[in-house]
């Protein structure tokens, strides 16, 4: 099995449905079809998403929504992973059928209107056949005014983009630029540097899944499924290796049937990096099979790069994390409970710097996936990430 095939979360679903097939030689876009989300289970699990939480629901009606960020301006924007498009082909990222087209966006949201609008549309998307499960635009940055920058996730070998994903393959594993006038632009092909270097050594796999725009013409780049932290030069694209996240060593689960204490490798799955008050990188991880409960660690990079330190451990699948303007971190979990656990319940954390930690949101979060500070101090969140037309962004008073 390929161990990069089912690293980021909107995967669940096939995660479950394969416990049983988990010996099957599976590799990204070239594996045999393989049977997909039994779809009264999966209905009876995903279909229409609903929720009360103790925040305020600011943007509602998004496709796939994942990252976010306030611009210069003051409105908040939201990368979508869209909801696919009517290119099939019968075996995905995922695994099973699969629809690509250029249904990607970014939304801003006007809070003090109370207004929102896609203003960037046409990015490359790859969804389940009923829009839900998306890769597409996972995360927006920005270098200023009027300098936005999109990541768009891939989720396989970057070789495969062209012949396999169809009109929309070139714009999977790019980093795109997008002025204030919506009209976007490829900027670098990140997804590339993985297929020339791959700085983990390991299957040829590339999902970067967040930005972080810098001044000085940089952005860092988590690759979710290199395993590693890029430094991308925004004007030339030239890109190298800030750290590489290891794998590790953890017990096999109960239903694979190995002998008692076995071990099995656990990719990093990097999918967040933030810059903390030391100005050193801290990154977020979601962990790769078999997804353990409290596994998941924050790692702190060097600015200038290096060996990835762990900061703080004991979360269970992080989606993103940001720090707050009281100087606490806090960490999205995308499952609170695990992966595994067919329990969509999310939750966000505060940990305080002496680590003292405080869950204080998860009522109401369904598969939450981006999180971003505005400037009136409230905690922004994407919920309902993974399902087309029912995301939302809720708004947290801490």
């Amino acid at each position: 099995m390929s161990r990069k095939s089912y690293t980021l979360v909107w995967r669940a679903a096939v995660v479950l449905a394969l416990l049983t097939l988990l010996a099957a030689p599976l590799s990204a876009f070239a594996a045999p079809p393989v049977p997909k989300f039994p779809r009264g289970l999966k209905a009876r699990s995903f279909a229409s998403p609903s929720a009360n939480g103790p925040f305020e629901v600011v943007a509602s009606g998004l496709n796939n929504p994942r990252g976010l960020a306030f611009g210069p301006e003051g409105a908040l924007y939201v990368a979508e992973a869209g909801t696919g498009g009517t290119y099939c082909i019968p075996v995905g990222p995922e695994g099973g059928p699969a629809c690509t087209g250029p249904s990607g966006s970014v939304t801003r949201i006007n809070l003090k209107k109370g207004t929102q609008e896609r203003v960037g549309t046409g990015l490359s998307s790859i969804a389940d056949p009923d829009g839900s499960f998306a890769l597409g635009p996972a995360d927006i940055s920005f270098q200023g005014r009027g300098n936005g920058y999109v990541i768009v996730g891939l989720g396989g070998d970057p070789a495969k983009r062209d012949t396999m994903l169809g009109d929309a393959g070139p714009g999977f594993g790019q980093l795109v630029r997008m002025p204030a006038s919506g009209k976007w632009n490829y900027q670098v092909d990140v997804a590339q540097y993985e297929a020339h270097n791959n700085p983990d050594a390991g299957e040829v796999d590339s999902d970067p899944y967040a930005v972080l725009a810098l001044s000085g013409d940089t952005a860092v780049v988590s690759d979710a499924g290199g395993n590693d932290l890029l430094r991308v030069n925004t004007r030339s694209g030239a890109i190298s290796t800030l750290a590489v996240f290891p794998d590790r060593m953890v017990d096999a689960p109960p239903f694979l049937g190995l002998p008692p204490g076995t071990q099995i490798p656990m990719q990093a799955v990097p999918t967040t990096v933030a810059v903390g008050p030391d100005g050193a990188y801290y990154v977020g991880q979601l962990t790769g099979f078999p997804f353990p409960v409290g596994a998941a660690n924050i790692y702190r990079v060097p600015a200038g790069g290096g060996a990835p330190v762990i900061y703080a451990s004991g979360f269970t699948n992080i989606i993103d994390i940001a720090f707050g303007p009281d100087g606490n971190l806090y960490v999205l979990q995308i499952f609170k409970n695990g992966l595994l656990s067919g329990d969509l319940t999310g939750a966000l954390i505060r940990v305080a710097p002496g680590g003292t930690r405080t869950e204080i949101a998860s009522d109401g979060l369904v598969t939450p996936a981006g999180v971003a500070f505005g400037p009136d101090g409230a905690i922004y969140v994407t919920n309902f990430s993974v399902f087309p037309s029912a995301g939302q962004v809720v708004k947290i008073t801490p």
